[in-house]
């Protein structure tokens, strides 16, 4: 029997079947859904499990010792940059900021910090005096961390981002340079450029006004080591201009250099152009580098002659009659960088708070000036046989040190399961479980304000260095085998720069409209306020030098 099909008969059988497909299929895109977002939903449960259970025995194995427990360590981005948050971040150069508060609100000179992203990290920090001498004492049981330097190898390996054998080969190399004969050229160096400031640059001028200090301490600095360290002389006014075949003068390479490397290290290579910035720092580093093998090839060309500076050392290290295994081109690079960093960006900012210093005290400074006067007649350039009489000036340098330390962390690990004892101000102990792998910081500010070792930490009081003071808990150069090779240098020209400027120059702070009415203490934060970078770094110290009667 034949059915006649009509038109509409077949729409709406379509119409019939297009709706059973759809119903058909419907509960199986949904329970595929469910199940996917079931088994992302399982996924992030599991890895907060995980993290948390790996949290928690990370705590155990401190036994919960006070401190902070954060969602993001404070060695990662986020717990770099963010500000401090309770229990998310310990904010951007906390170290500093907080000083010995810090560990005054665990109770302990030692605290601990436990972080979950990126990964669980168990940290202990110091700032008890005798943990900090077991900790530099025993490098075997805390060797220092050389991954932590990973942004001072651009150039190549080097003194500080090196450990071990490595290590041991920079050393040696690098020693002899560090001798009584080489600091008494410091001195001189130190002297005459000095001469050169106030003849060529400030030519005897009665009032000199500058909008930030650093302008005058880093070229400075930059010429005693350049001097002293290299054998490369810069007068005042050649500074001023590019050489040829350079398109940045070797200070504002090195400064850019210096002030910039965190944009080197976070920034890839292809991304270097996108802004002008960005663009000046690739052409620094670029300029640096080439300033650099300028030295090495133009000082091998020289004619031998005996001398007693770094560079000199780091080149003989290269004669294969010596016993040690001759330095690369990039190892070469990588140290001349190190030093030039070290010899000048930790003088120029330490003598530009110490100025800072001076000025907000002048009553300090007129006893620092009558005691120049008392060791030296006017108008006479002090020898460096006379450093050690002017220990007036060598106080105002370490009370600078003591209240603004060059490096604010000095990082250590635990090579094995060990523990440190703590100490808390009412002299009570408690012994803290290190275990292996465990980062240890010792805080600078926190030991060089803790008021266990210092009398009211937070006021500047030279004359503290003038009588018996705590030595273990002073630490701006570091202490152990790995303490600064350069120390020496480092005081003999910040003594000379120093002394020489506050005889001839009385230092005031910058009289400016917009500050007329602060307060004291207004003006103390704003004149020392800082920032973190390769050292403790002033934001702005303007200041006024008035030529003395």
């Amino acid at each position: 029997m034949s059915w006649p099909l009509s038109d509409n008969f077949l729409w709406e059988t379509h119409g019939i079947k297009a709706q059973y497909t759809g119903t058909f299929f419907e509960p199986s895109e949904s329970l595929t859904m469910s199940r996917i977002s079931l088994l992302i939903v399982s996924c992030i449960l599991l890895y907060a499990i995980q993290k948390f259970l790996t949290f928690w025995k990370a705590v155990r194995s401190i036994h919960n010792h006070p401190g902070s427990r954060l969602l993001f360590s404070p060695a990662s981005f986020f717990g770099n940059f963010l500000p401090k948050i309770r229990g998310v971040t310990a904010g951007k150069n906390h170290l500093f900021n907080e000083k010995h508060e810090l560990f005054e609100s665990a109770g302990w000179d030692i605290r601990t910090s436990v972080s979950v992203i990126p990964r669980s990290r168990t940290a202990v920090i110091l700032a008890d005096a005798a943990a900090i001498k077991e900790v530099t004492s025993s490098r075997a049981r805390f060797p220092k961390p050389v991954h932590h330097y990973r942004a001072l190898t651009f150039y190549g390996h080097n003194i500080v981002a090196s450990e071990g054998e490595e290590w041991k080969k920079y050393r040696k190399i690098s020693a002899p340079a560090f001798s009584d004969r080489n600091n008494k050229m410091v001195w001189d160096a130190t002297v005459e450029i000095m001469k050169g400031l106030f003849s060529d640059v400030w030519t005897n001028r009665d009032v000199i006004a500058v909008d930030h200090c650093v302008d005058i301490t880093l070229p400075i600095a930059l010429f005693v080591i350049g001097a002293a360290g290299f054998g490369r002389s810069i007068s005042w006014k050649e500074d001023a201009k590019v050489p040829q075949g350079h398109s940045m003068t070797f200070k504002d390479a090195l400064h850019v250099v210096t002030t910039d490397f965190f944009l080197k290290l976070i920034v890839p290579e292809w991304a270097m152009g996108f802004t002008q910035r960005l663009r000046t720092c690739r052409t620094a580093f670029g300029e640096l580098r080439q300033y650099m093998s300028e030295m090495i090839q133009a000082r091998q060309k020289e004619e031998k002659a005996e001398r007693h500076d770094l560079f000199s050392s780091l080149l003989e290290a290269n004669d294969h009659s010596l016993d040690i295994a001759p330095l690369s081109e990039d190892e070469l690079i990588g140290n001349i960088y190190i030093f030039l960093v070290a010899g000048h960006e930790t003088t120029a900012h330490t003598l530009c708070f110490t100025f800072a210093l001076l000025a907000l005290y002048p009553g300090e400074q007129e006893k620092l000036f009558e005691h120049i006067r008392s060791v030296l007649p006017r108008d006479r350039i002090p020898a460096y046989e006379e450093m050690p009489l002017l220990t007036y000036s060598m106080a105002v340098f370490y009370e600078t040190l003591r209240m603004f330390p060059p490096v604010t962390g000095i990082p250590k690990m635990a090579a094995e399961d060990t523990s440190l004892l703590a100490t808390n101000a009412n002299g009570g102990q408690t012994r803290v479980p290190i275990p292996k792998g465990t980062d240890i910081t010792i805080s600078t500010p926190g030991l060089h304000y803790n008021p266990r070792y210092w009398d009211d930490p937070h006021s500047f009081k030279p004359a503290r260095f003038l009588k018996e003071w705590p030595r273990d808990a002073f630490l701006p150069f570091s202490a152990g085998a790995r303490a600064c090779l350069g120390r020496k240098f480092f005081e003999t020209e910040g003594i000379a720069i120093l002394t020489l400027l506050v005889s001839h120059y009385k230092i005031s702070v910058k009289e400016e409209p917009q500050f007329a009415g602060e307060t004291f203490e207004q003006r103390k934060s704003r004149i020392l306020a800082a920032r973190a970078g390769l050292t403790v770094t002033p934001l702005r110290v303007p200041l006024v030098f008035s030529r003395r009667a």
